[in-house]
């Protein structure tokens, strides 16, 4: 049977899957950061017919076409995206590997007449994705070189066998997937079209070239073959488990579960993951289903610690009439490798986090804060808070100057001179002072825009009062007024 390659190129890749999560009217583009300017790394079809065109410069292109709408490059995503139309580009064949970043190949041989032909199968394909909004070429042919180029350089569509030869001759080198560099040298010495390749002596250009234009001539022409490789299949981290008949009791839930971790666990050491979020679904005979889902605030695969963690969640669980099959999944994983666990501090630090773990699940992975340093001198941006499960504890803060316990908006005293005021009152109260100590200097930060700062520096002073209390007191030079800005402890 011969063998038969449908290459399959989507031109507008990125613009077409932005434009589909997120459309808009008139000319677009994606932009990226690429040799020190932001240039147009992606376009519809409108940008493109006016007169726009990869690589542009995003000052020029909008000089062009004033009403050009533009949104970042994600190849990211774009990669994600391209892995889900592979996983679904199965439904023709088994064998389907990326060709590019904007691209696919599948090795329809023996697969073709499933589809009622290769004509069918490929209008079938294009016509569910342009449905999808992408623009597509296609082409098949009986090597993957020869359907790369008539997708990107020739009509596409279905190239008979034993005629890859004769379609290949009139298109330009770049139909031969060369480099940049190589097309440029020679097409100095006047080789344009595949036909002219193939009429030079393969010594001479393998002497000049290299072995890469023969290599790529042979692989579009079949004398060499270039096989397809499917993509990886990432690795499963769920487990199931069908009940032989309907269980209702907590018992038999917990032991099911048991099973379930012991499982998943094995998996994910195997793989040198760890747990961070499971999810547990429990479907009743009449249809429905439960889902459970528990967070973690460090990387886990212990089945033993994990299991309480679903009691709570458990405790009011409905089990209708019955629970029929059980699932377990690992959503959300990490690198666990292999730690030390005698060293220093481990086992307080995970009875910590499954202190946390504990908190969080029971109000919330969102109120569970820590503070975490910052870099600024201003002392309501020198920290932030971040969720404690998804962060570290800073054991050594930097060593700043002493900041006082609380912070509130500054609040306007009585005062002049550029030292603290004997006396003064605040808050309905009469302060005098006993001590002073200071000045310290701090300047706002001038990249951004504070309204807080924009009066200017500040000196900051610490002064200690007769009723006991240590405020936190502060002078802006360029005016004559003094505020109480914290207190100490």
């Amino acid at each position: 049977m011969p063998r038969r390659l449908l290459s399959l190129w989507l031109p507008r890749f990125g613009s077409d899957l932005s434009l589909r999560r997120n459309p808009v009217a008139g000319p677009f583009a994606l932009v990226m950061r690429s040799r020190g300017a932001d240039r147009l790394a992606g376009l519809s079809a409108e940008a493109e017919a006016r007169g726009l065109a990869r690589g542009m410069g995003l000052a020029d292109a909008r000089a062009l076409v004033p009403d050009l709408l533009t949104r970042p490059d994600d190849p990211h995503a774009q990669a994600q995206a391209l892995a889900a139309l592979g996983r679904w580009a199965l439904r023709y064949c088994p064998w389907v590997a990326p060709d590019g970043p904007d691209g696919l190949v599948l090795d329809i041989t023996g697969a073709a007449h499933l589809m009622g032909g290769e004509a069918a199968l490929l209008d079938d394909l294009t016509g569910r994705l342009e449905r999808m909004g992408f623009e597509t070429r296609a082409a098949i042919a009986e090597t993957r070189g020869a359907a790369w180029a008539m997708a990107h350089f020739g009509a596409g569509g279905v190239v008979a066998p034993g005629e890859a030869r004769r379609v290949l001759m009139p298109l330009p080198l770049a139909a031969l997937r060369l480099e940049p560099e190589t097309i440029e040298g020679l097409e100095r010495l006047g080789l344009r079209i595949v036909r002219d390749l193939v009429q030079i002596p393969r010594s001479s250009l393998a002497r000049r070239f290299g072995s890469g234009p023969m290599m790529r001539l042979d692989q579009a022409l079949g004398a060499l073959s270039e096989p397809v490789s499917p993509m990886p299949e990432a690795p499963g981290f769920a487990v199931r488990l069908s009940l032989p008949e309907p269980v209702g009791l907590r018992d038999d839930i917990d032991a099911g579960l048991a099973r379930l971790l012991e499982r998943l666990c094995a998996h994910l050491e195997r793989a040198g993951q760890g747990a961070r979020r499971l999810v547990l679904e429990l479907s009743r005979v009449d249809g429905s289903a439960a889902h459970l889902e528990i967070g973690l605030a460090r990387a886990m695969r212990d089945a033993d610690a994990m299991q309480p963690l679903f009691a709570a969640a458990l405790d009011g669980l409905d089990t209708g009439f019955g629970i029929e099959r059980m699932r377990l999944s690992a959503v959300e994983r990490e690198a666990q490798p292999v730690q030390q666990i005698t060293s220093a501090g481990a086992e307080a630090q995970d009875a910590l986090a499954d202190l946390l773990t504990r908190l969080c699940n029971r109000v919330g992975f969102e109120h569970v804060q820590r503070y975490m340093p910052a870099d600024s001198h201003i002392a309501e941006k020198g920290f932030t808070i971040t969720a404690a499960a998804y962060s570290d504890p800073v054991r050594d803060w930097p060593a700043t100057s002493p900041r006082p316990l609380v912070l509130f908006p500054p609040e306007p005293i009585a005062g002049q001179g550029r030292r603290p005021p004997q006396r003064f009152r605040w808050r309905g109260q009469d302060w005098r002072v006993t001590s002073v100590s200071g000045p310290e200097r701090i300047s706002p930060e001038w990249w951004l825009d504070d309204p807080a700062w924009r009066s200017g520096i500040r000196d900051y002073w610490q002064v200690q009062t007769e009723q006991g209390a240590r405020l936190w007191l502060f002078h802006t030079p360029q005016s004559s007024g003094w505020s109480v800005h914290g207190t100490f402890a």
